[in-house]
């Protein structure tokens, strides 16, 4: 009888016995492990009955060979690759084997399993495509979901498929999800029957002390803006490192943003190393090799193993946050923390799915810190204040929440379940799906049904995302196959960091033998092959150079993010594409506008910047900014890219602002690109009317001419409509601008601005002018004052206003009214100056025309001032003409 192995003392041994129970019994449960518990790795292997399990009722250790032992074939899912390899790497050594035995992995481009393998560990993308091709998971006796708690995309699908399996597939399919946090409500609920959760199992967490210190910058930095983050601020990080090396015991692990960071913090501590101070520096992401990710986990353990011969050597590994959970990094006592990660953006109107860097939650900032008390003592420094700490989100948003969702859209119409009907931890965003849906319709991957289409199924096998499985499909038919996996293989790998000229990356990485990228080729030429069998066109076009086959791969898959320079000299057609894209058409500087309408700028010193046509790879817009920064891109020949895209040709009536005109062109566009024009010599009268319309809504009524006469008629009017209302016509700003009916018959026969300039329009107000009562009796222009002269009426303020001479009102009682309101009077001095305004005549001679008339005898005293003014008779004449 086999030896059991020798199992390391984790805290997840004591809530074996009831994870298996509640299994058992139920099929499922939920474990909660905080990290460094072993939930990871002893978990899956005693579900899988390898190793032995501590008896609840007598303590001892049972045998992983006893019959009663349940025997099973478990499949491991976790979020990120790295993970994924070192799990099983961890497990296998655990039973004293190599992966591949009974403990195998399979990740994209990379598979180590055999018939023996009892636990295998892949990426929850692998675990899709398994789903997809067969639903009833066939060889699984149990999934284990690990990470739930990170609400990754991949993860929370995964979820609801394999729920829809054990209800109606195979309900003796054991499932587990597996999370960190003590959040477990959520998930019992999803992986329970009907109304009764899921078992909960927890497990206890690990008792090492962790000092906290809090290490925030001196100044006042910069905050994250975008993928930019401030480099004083990478330079402490880097201070705080290494007084965290000089405080503390241990090896270092460093949580940073992205690789670029990570770069960057390695070559302000490179002296530590280059000093041979005992130092080693590594650096942990996505976008090194495996044997790279390899160096950084277990370097640890070849320096202990030499330390007696050659003296301790610290390690400094700088990570990203897939460092965060599901592996330990041996050796690690010290963490340090810039409190910085990269969340998913999108921007759906514009097509710019990204990243951005934001502020880590406060549980992420846990997971991170529980890195160092996982092997014993230690310590962790946060680069930001306990102040900060508190106004920080609790949590991260789940990825459905902010992702692109294309992805899902075409996993969930090949699954068959309407995405409203799937049991997803939290619901999608509507505008996110129906913006990936309209994506999918555009790639022929849905039918109008929102089902998978063959083509759609097709996509869906090349385990890269539908735009990019698209632009492989279709590429290969105007490139070649070899050139079409090579461009989406750096797409798909994200080579992009260290500049955005992609077609120069393309070629170092040809030079210089990247694995990882070469094993993806293969990878991405061995899907092509598979999918052109069923659903690919013919053969491609003839030779084709470098930078048309980037061009036509990432146009395809990224059309509306073709851009052209603004501000350039016209686009001609050229008809050697070999060339095109490097004749150096004049344009000015300033930025691109791409199809989707969105404007973008280049790097000062990019190589990109006096190309007249750009196919983008990669923008990001940061919240506030008018323009995106291009981050990947290559040139593109402009006939290419309104072939590939598809260009229209359409009239185009509209009023031009600059010319305070109506403009009609025939007008060729991509998308929001106009690409070139000429002028329309006979343009549809109803769209001419439309932009007249337009124009008269921009620029309101001053487009129109208006005579003296005119203007007093809309007064008037306007009176009338404040004063009685209905039937009389609202003729305010707004209500003439809305439209244009009032100005007809003439309008309709109007096609530029001169015409507009020479309508009658106070002959079209008349038109609004009510049959049953006239305006010159309800308004009249003028009033007869006392004297018997007319004088005309002030209709442009909110009441009529009479301007009459003082000495042509006397012996007037009472004040004129029209339409019922009350003139307002002013009451004027010989000279023609206001020296009164009233709305009550009579009050006005009993009270303030005798302060008036004291002031006002001395200075016109040849002009009458009497102390009655009701006992003369009204006069616009001196003394001595009314003698």
């Amino acid at each position: 009888m086999p030896q059991p192995p020798v199992l390391p003392e984790l805290p997840i041994r004591e809530a074996l016995p009831a994870l298996l129970e509640a299994v058992a019994r139920t099929g499922t449960a939920v474990l909660a492990a905080p990290p460094g518990t072993g939930k990871t790795t002893l978990a899956p292997l005693a579900l899988a009955g390898l190793i032995p399990v501590d008896d609840p009722s007598t303590g001892a250790a049972a045998s992983c060979v006893t019959r009663d032992m349940p025997q099973r074939r478990v499949l491991v899912a976790e979020p990120r690759r790295l993970a994924t390899r070192a799990a099983a790497t961890r497990m296998a050594a655990i039973l004293g084997e190599k992966v591949g035995e009974r403990v195998g992995y399979q990740i994209r481009g990379e598979t180590r399993r055999s018939a023996a393998t009892r636990v295998e560990v892949v990426t929850t993308g692998v675990l899709l495509n398994r789903l997809i091709a067969d639903p009833e998971l066939p060889g699984v006796d149990l999934v284990v979901l690990d990470e739930c708690h990170e609400r990754h995309l991949e993860t929370d699908t995964a979820c609801a498929f394999l729920a829809e399996t054990r209800q109606i597939l195979r309900p003796e399919l054991g499932l587990v999800a597996a999370s960190a946090t003590a959040d477990i409500d959520l998930w019992t609920g999803l992986l329970g029957s009907g109304d009764t959760p899921a078992p909960a199992v927890s497990s206890e967490p690990m008792r090492h002390p962790v000092a906290m210190h809090w290490a925030p910058p001196r100044d006042r930095l910069n905050a994250p803006d975008g993928l930019r983050v401030d480099p004083r601020f990478l330079a402490h990080v880097a201070h705080t490192v290494e007084r965290a090396l000089d405080a503390d015991d241990g090896d270092l692990l460093v949580f940073l943003p992205g690789a670029a960071e990570i770069r960057r913090v390695a070559e302000r501590l490179s002296h530590l190393a280059n000093e041979n101070l005992g130092v080693d520096i590594y650096q942990l992401h996505g976008s090194i090799s495996s044997a790279e990710q390899d160096r950084a986990l277990s370097a640890s353990l070849a320096s202990r193993k030499s330390a007696e011969r050659i003296g301790d050597r610290r390690r400094i590994v700088l990570a990203t946050d897939i460092a965060e959970s599901s592996l330990t990094v041996p050796g690690v006592r010290i963490v340090v923390d810039a409190g910085l990660a990269r969340r998913p953006l999108i921007d759906h109107a514009r097509g710019l799915p990204g990243l951005t860097t934001a502020y880590a939650s406060r549980a992420s900032s846990d997971q991170r810190a529980g890195r160092a008390g996982r092997e014993g003592p230690g310590a962790v420094w946060r680069c930001w204040s306990e102040a900060e700490h508190a106004r920080r989100a609790a949590q991260p948003a789940p990825d459905v929440a902010c992702s692109d969702l294309t992805a899902f859209r075409l996993q969930a119409a090949c699954w068959g379940t309407p995405v409203a009907d799937l049991a997803l931890p939290g619901p999608p965003p509507a505008g996110a799906v129906e913006a990936a849906e309209a994506t999918l319709l555009s790639l022929g991957a849905i039918g109008d049904d929102g089902m998978a289409t063959e083509r759609g199924r097709a996509l869906a096998q090349m385990g890269v995302h539908p735009r990019l499985a698209r632009a492989l499909l279709d590429g290969a038919a105007r490139v070649g196959a070899e050139k079409a996996a090579e461009v989406a293989a750096l797409l798909n790998l994200d080579r992009r960091a260290r500049g955005d000229d992609l077609l120069a990356q393309w070629r170092r990485l040809r030079v210089h033998r990247d694995r990882q990228w070469e094993s993806e080729v293969k990878r991405l030429t061995r899907a092509l092959a598979n999918a052109r069998n069923e659903t690919a066109p013919g053969g491609r076009r003839g030779p084709v150079g470098d930078d048309e086959a980037a061009a036509t791969v990432i146009a395809l898959a990224f059309p509306e993010r073709v851009a052209k320079r603004q501000g350039g000299a016209a686009f001609t057609p050229i008809k050697g594409r070999a060339d095109a894209n490097r004749t150096g058409v004049p344009t000015s500087a300033g930025q691109w506008r791409t199809v989707a309408g969105t404007g973008a700028v280049a790097a000062e010193d990019s190589s990109l910047a006096g190309s007249p046509w750009l196919a983008i790879a990669d923008a990001d817009r940061s919240p506030g900014r008018a323009a995106a920064i291009i981050r990947a891109g290559v040139p593109i020949d402009g006939e290419l890219a309104c072939e590939l895209v598809g260009d229209t040709v359409s009239e185009r009536v509209e009023w031009d602002a600059e010319r305070r005109d109506v403009a009609a062109r025939t007008v060729r566009s991509l998308g929001a690109i106009e690409v070139s024009s000429e002028p329309l010599r006979q343009p549809d009268p109803g769209l001419v009317a439309a932009a007249l319309a337009e124009g008269l809504r921009r620029e309101g009524l001053g487009l129109l001419r208006w005579s003296d006469d005119a203007k007093r008629l809309r007064e008037r009017m306007a009176f009338c409509h404040r004063a009685l209302g209905e039937p009389w016509a609202d003729v305010s700003d707004a209500a003439l601008s809305a439209g244009t009916d009032w100005l007809e018959p003439w309008w309709s026969r109007a096609r530029r601005r001169s015409d507009v300039e020479r309508l009658p329009v106070g002959q079209a107000l008349r038109n609004l002018l009510p049959w049953q009562a006239g305006i010159d009796e309800t308004a009249p222009e003028a009033l007869a004052v006392p004297t018997g002269r007319e004088a005309r009426v002030d209709y442009s303020g909110g009441t009529p206003v009479l301007a009459v001479k003082l000495q042509e009102m006397f012996g007037a009682v009472d004040t004129p009214r029209i339409a019922g309101v009350p003139v307002l009077l002013h009451l004027l001095s010989p000279a023609g100056r206001p020296l009164a305004v009233t709305a009550d005549l009579k009050s006005f001679w009993e009270g303030p025309y005798r302060d008036v008339r004291k002031e006002m005898r001395g200075r016109y005293p040849k002009h009458p001032w009497p102390e009655d003014p009701y006992s003369v008779p009204p006069t616009a004449k001196t003394k001595r003409h009314l003698r």
